[in-house]
């Protein structure tokens, strides 16, 4: 791969594509084809190739896929997603919420995959929200209301998505944090592993990591986390709710894995149509949630796997998927 070097910038073409310029101190990390690499050069500083310096430089992809502030790891029918800025303690910046999102659409849309772990790099799980993205001399209401925006539309798709997502815990996971395995549909954390949503103390109430916290654990107990910030153990998590599993740090891995290959066994679909179903029901009046999910049976009922999986058990044989 050939890498131009500028005073301001490196940007490389080549068969596997790498630009990073520096931009107030700070190395920024993209993959890209020569036609937008060359149109960003062009943007950021305009010069010919004969002005720049000609290196000859092997590109390791492991090396960039550790750059990347979410990694996206797939095996079989399990997916990881991986926060990896643990200089920031995985914080949800822009660039990690960005990120998240593009991938989740990603595993939306791969009909291999039928679980999801979120997990963490580094010594904590997610310390919330970059704070630095919050604070400015000149506040701007429309900067800020994108950070919610994206944020609470990520948080949203966690729901949509088909596939089952189980949080993976371990350190702290605070604020938009304890949001983020609020809003996952399992969670299993290892026995040291704290959450808190500690807003208060800084002056910023918790209002969004608030919407599935109060879901999950229910209004006395988030109230008690919201009003005083406090840290709750994984044994009072546990208690709560809010996770499903706590095991030691050293089989926390393994445990996450058990719990996502149980799940992984059964059909796509059936695990798709059930995780609909629940979070459509779950705030309907009782009357009404009956109605809905009486007939959401019956069409179960009549798809192929739902047919297929009586008749397996009937006949006393393992069922065969056809993810339909």
């Amino acid at each position: 791969m050939i890498l131009f070097l500028t005073q301001q910038w490196v940007y490389g073409r080549g068969s596997d594509c790498l630009i990073f310029y520096k931009h107030r101190g700070r190395r920024v990390f993209t993959e890209n084809t020569e036609i937008l690499l060359l149109t960003a050069v062009q943007r950021l500083w305009p010069v010919t190739h004969n002005t720049c310096r000609t290196f000859f430089i092997p590109f390791d992809k492991t090396e960039f896929k550790m750059k990347e502030a979410v990694i996206l790891e797939k095996k079989e029918t399990i997916a990881r997603l991986i926060l990896n800025r643990p200089e920031n303690r995985n914080a949800l910046s822009l660039e990690v919420m960005g990120q998240m999102r593009e991938k989740l659409e990603e595993i939306r849309a791969d009909s291999s995959i039928r679980v999801l772990i979120i997990k963490g790099e580094g010594p904590v799980f997610c310390a919330g929200h970059h704070l630095k993205e919050l604070c400015s001399d000149n506040p701007d209401i429309h900067h800020l209301r994108n950070i919610f925006s994206v944020c609470s539309k990520m948080m949203q798709t966690l729901h949509e998505l088909p596939q089952p997502v189980i949080a993976q815990v371990h350190g702290i996971a605070t604020a938009a944090g304890c949001q983020l395995v609020a809003a996952c549909d399992l969670a299993i954390a290892e026995s040291g592993a704290r959450f808190a949503v500690p807003g208060v103390k800084i002056g910023v109430f918790c209002s969004t990591p608030m919407v599935p916290l109060s879901r999950v654990i229910g209004r006395r107990r988030a109230l008690d986390m919201l009003l005083s910030g406090r840290f709750i153990s994984a044994q009072e998590a546990m208690d709560f709710g809010l996770i499903n599993g706590m095991t030691d740090a050293e089989h926390l891995e393994e445990e996450t894995q058990k719990r996502a290959e149980e799940i992984a066994q059964f059909s796509r679909f059936t695990l798709s149509f059930g995780k609909q179903t629940f979070y459509r029901q779950i705030d309907l009046h009782e009357s009404a949630a009956y109605d809905y999910a009486q007939e959401a049976i019956v069409m179960n009922c009549l798809t192929g796997d739902g047919q297929e999986g009586i008749r397996a058990f009937l006949e006393k044989r393992k069922a065969e998927w056809k993810n339909r």
